[in-house]
């Protein structure tokens, strides 16, 4: 049965303040679980209902497991309908972004996105399309937010995601840059290489003149109706989109 200091405890991790203090995410659903088991993430506890255990196949005895109830799953979880298990995983340490590992692929730099479900849409998107690597802008919202969590579907569990100061990394950098804007080439007729970063903005406001001051290409999504703009996660999916059909198209 689950103490109140518990209860307490794992919903405290519904905040980023708790989440850092502890170190601690919270993984919900069955795949997503599963995923993280089976990743290099290390998974501190499980709790499940009766009826979930089956489902989640082979659990290291390294991982401590805890039976609840479908009442008692309710109040620790983040999700209007809680799908049988629940997880704490430790956040990984931070560690230092080798450039080099960047090189001969695309990634991803995401200048201050703050709807969760827009970030782990992306997160999901890109590892869709082979997208190993995301930068975030430290205003954007935590990766390891419940609902980031929850919308990326277990993708999480094996993407490389950084939090970096995007102006001074692209001072830095010498890879071609390919910024997502209104006005700029469009994207089919736009050559992205064998190796780029990939920029998209704000859900509002766009990327910030600061970092539109680094990009090398302007590239634009051409409008054909009248609709005022296109969701992020939406975006970004076009362009990986174009991106692996040239990749696929040079190797023919």
């Amino acid at each position: 049965m689950l103490s109140k200091a518990q209860i307490s405890f794992i919903t405290s991790l519904q905040h980023k303040k708790f989440r850092t203090q502890y170190s601690l995410f919270v993984v919900e659903g069955i795949k997503s679980v599963v995923e993280f088991v089976h990743s290099s993430y290390n998974v501190q506890k499980i709790f499940a209902t009766q009826d979930t255990w089956a489902k989640l196949g082979k659990i290291s005895q390294n991982i401590k497991c805890e039976e609840i109830t479908e009442v008692e799953l309710s109040k620790i979880s983040n999700l209007k309908n809680p799908q049988g298990v629940l997880a704490l995983v430790e956040i990984p340490q931070v560690t230092q972004l080798n450039v080099d590992t960047l090189k001969d692929k695309h990634s991803i730099i995401l200048d201050d996105i703050q709807d969760p479900g827009n970030l782990g849409t992306i997160i999901r998107t890109a590892e869709w399309f082979g997208i190993t690597t995301i930068l975030c802008s430290k205003g954007t919202v935590d990766t390891y937010n419940p609902k980031v969590v929850q919308a990326t579907m277990g993708s999480l569990s094996r993407l490389h995601i950084y939090y970096i100061d995007i102006e001074e990394f692209l001072s830095q950098c010498t890879l071609p840059t390919f910024g997502a804007l209104l006005e700029g080439h469009s994207i089919y007729e736009t050559n992205f290489g064998k190796e780029g970063l990939i920029i998209m903005g704000n859900e509002g406001n766009g990327i910030r003149k600061s970092v539109i001051k680094k990009i090398q290409q302007a590239v634009t999504i051409p409008r054909i109706g009248h609709a005022e703009s296109l969701n992020v996660a939406i975006a970004t999916t076009i362009f990986c989109t174009e991106v692996t059909r040239q990749k696929m198209l040079s190797k023919k």
